[in-house]
């Protein structure tokens, strides 16, 4: 009996393309799925320690939802590292004016901070509209 794990070589990750229409969806709910694709995790060959996941397109996420009083609860801060640098834009501005960083925050978040998940999040496309670059290399829709 062989009580071995197996570990997925380099040469035998097979990447697909999957897209995922944010359309009236939970922002979060697109993002853990999103992450997980990127990541690997519905894949039988799943190996922790490396980067087996697919290329994730996510479309419309200008009309993505956030659940509860979020839109005007939610405050996105990042900080310029100078004295007095902290920013704060809303949810409900965020997603007005710049709804792709709004998305590919919520999947880089859910994603290893480590060199594996910045290695991942290269494999992430986000548009707002419905229209996308990737059309040549035939991405499957993804239904969750």
């Amino acid at each position: 009996m062989n009580n071995t794990t197996y570990s997925v070589k380099k040469g035998e990750i097979n990447r697909k393309w999957y897209i995922i229409d944010a359309e009236g969806k939970p922002l979060g709910r697109v993002a853990t799925e999103a992450a997980k694709l990127l990541r690997g995790k519905h894949k039988p060959t799943f190996t922790p320690n490396m980067d087996v996941g697919d290329h994730v397109i996510v479309i419309n996420c200008s009309k993505v939802i956030l659940t509860g009083n979020k839109l005007n609860q939610k405050v996105y801060r990042h900080h310029s590292g100078y004295i007095g640098g902290m920013k704060e834009v809303s949810a409900k501005d965020m997603l007005q004016n710049n709804p792709e960083k709004a998305m590919m925050l919520a999947i880089k978040g859910m994603l290893p901070h480590n060199s594996l998940g910045r290695q991942s999040v290269k494999k992430l496309r986000v548009y707002a509209g419905a229209e996308h670059e990737n059309i040549a290399q035939k991405p499957e829709v993804w239904e969750f």
